[in-house]
């Protein structure tokens, strides 16, 4: 039986930024210390060691101070994965999601080198220029967009880079990607809150959802709403400043003078919000207001009432980029996208307008 090895932390982040270098994550120069130990979450001096005994391997130069060490490996030295794939978040608090937490390793474990681009969309305000200087700037062979705007899917779409979308602005874009089929639970939801005597219904969505027109599921709730008589616009499909504080400002407008009977939310970060929001202005849920979210939470199993929500299955999503990822090393040529079956779980928060039913 071999002996246990104890590898210090300099070992250990040798290792790891060995295992990097051998399957090309990084080429020509080496991050600078910095920026490593923001990355791995470890002090500067603890990198630097490492840094000095892949030196003393022979596979770093150092050319001196302020200057890059210059990557150096043995001839057939590289065994390089599949796909250096880079995951582009929508905002970095993704990472709350699990099975968006768990994809870089799950690329990892399908023999694919996960990269963080250090970026969000949030960050680079949905912007496809910026996007672009990103992607010019970051070393990867594939990209992973999640929840992208039309414009920046188009954007992606466009090069020659293989991209492939998780959720967004993707119908009619070639572009692979997946995410729930969710229109049809979502007008499940709104029909039923319609039977319930709601009339003033009101769906708080991100910009991408707005622009440069409402999506699938948004044009389907205010046809919904037309074909039931309820005049659907701005009201129902409100824009507004993506901030903690364009969040406050919009629902203290909307509760002001013609308060809203139901709100639908497609995002738990929001909901969190919201339903802090009513909780401080004392708005009970279902009694004064209906909550309806049509993104699926871990959160919301400690939830009570319990939130009605669409659920689908997430692992689906993860084997479609693995699927896709695996073409793509293959040399495939891959855009198709995929669909995944999604069903309304009612719940406790939906009830009758205050006033209205049995």
């Amino acid at each position: 039986m071999s002996k246990l090895r104890i590898l210090s932390a300099a070992a250990q982040v040798a290792e790891h930024l060995r295992g990097g270098l051998l399957v090309g994550k990084w080429s020509g120069t080496m991050p600078g210390g910095d920026g490593l130990a923001a990355e791995l979450g470890v002090g500067v001096n603890t990198v630097e060691a490492a840094l000095q005994q892949l030196e003393a391997e022979g596979l770093l130069i150092n050319q001196g101070r302020r200057r890059g060490r210059l990557i150096r490996l043995p001839e057939g030295g590289i065994t390089r994965a599949a796909l250096r794939v880079a995951v582009l978040l929508n905002q970095i608090g993704d990472f709350d999601e699990n099975f968006i937490a768990s994809l870089p390793h799950d690329l990892e474990q399908a023999g694919h080198v996960p990269i963080s681009p250090g970026k969000s969309l949030h960050d680079l305000k949905m912007d496809p220029e910026r996007v672009a200087r990103l992607v010019k700037e970051t070393a990867a062979d594939a990209w992973v967009v999640v929840a992208g705007s039309r414009e920046v899917l188009e954007w992606f779409s466009e090069q020659e880079l293989p991209a492939f979308a998780l959720f967004g602005r993707r119908t009619g874009v070639p572009i692979a990607g997946t995410g729930p089929d969710n229109v049809t639970p979502f007008l499940v939801a709104v029909r039923k809150m319609i039977e319930l005597g709601h009339r003033r219904i009101v769906n708080i969505c991100r910009r991408e959802r707005r622009v440069p027109g409402p999506g699938n599921a948004e044009r389907a709730f205010l046809a919904e709403l037309a074909k039931h008589g309820i005049p659907g616009g701005y009201y129902n499909l409100p824009d507004w400043l993506e901030t903690r504080d364009g969040l406050q400002v919009l629902l203290g407008s909307l509760f002001q003078i013609t308060p809203p009977t139901a709100l639908i939310i497609d995002e738990a970060l929001i909901l969190a919000a919201t339903q802090q929001f009513l909780a401080q202005r004392n708005i009970q849920v279902p009694r004064d207001v209906s909550l309806f979210c049509t993104f699926s939470d871990p959160t919301f199993a400690f939830c009570v009432p319990a939130m009605a929500e669409i659920r689908w299955d997430k692992r689906q999503a993860t084997r479609a980029i693995l699927r896709w990822a695996s073409r793509v090393a293959g040399g495939r040529e891959d855009c198709r996208q995929i669909l995944i079956e999604a069903d309304l779980i009612p719940g406790g928060t939906i009830g009758p307008v205050s006033g209205v039913g049995p």
